[in-house]
């Protein structure tokens, strides 16, 4: 089960960090991705990461700008997002991979979390 909270509304250039909850043991074997999906527009892979180690990964658009973290205690993943721009206003979820593997597909994710809006303003 993965709980995503820390949604909300900020100025263009600020910054918003997102929290996703893991629970059981099943993420640790997998991926742990971030994506988001604005109005009219389809899933869009954010960044990812596998839980058991490697470096995180993200699409363009946010490179630079967005990091991925974990912490093993809390069996929570983060998205640090800094520099928020308008075009980052999304709704944004949290998955986990049917893999052993990070992915940018989302139809390699079989697990999701709840919805969290961003909403950045101009």
């Amino acid at each position: 089960q993965l709980q995503a909270s820390g949604g909300g509304l900020v100025q263009t250039g600020g910054s918003l960090t997102l929290s996703c909850a893991a629970s059981g043991e099943i993420f640790r074997t997998k991926g742990l991705g971030w994506f988001r999906q604005a109005p009219g527009k389809d899933r869009e892979f954010v960044g990812a990461m596998r839980w058991s180690g490697g470096s995180p990964y993200y699409a363009n658009s946010v490179r630079g700008r967005f990091t991925i973290s974990r912490d093993n205690a809390k069996s929570t993943v983060y998205l640090q997002m800094n520099s928020l721009k308008p075009e980052d206003t999304a709704v944004y979820y949290c998955g986990v991979t049917r893999i052993a593997l990070a992915s940018t597909d989302v139809g390699d994710y079989g697990y999701w979390g709840q919805e969290t809006l961003v909403t950045v303003s101009s």
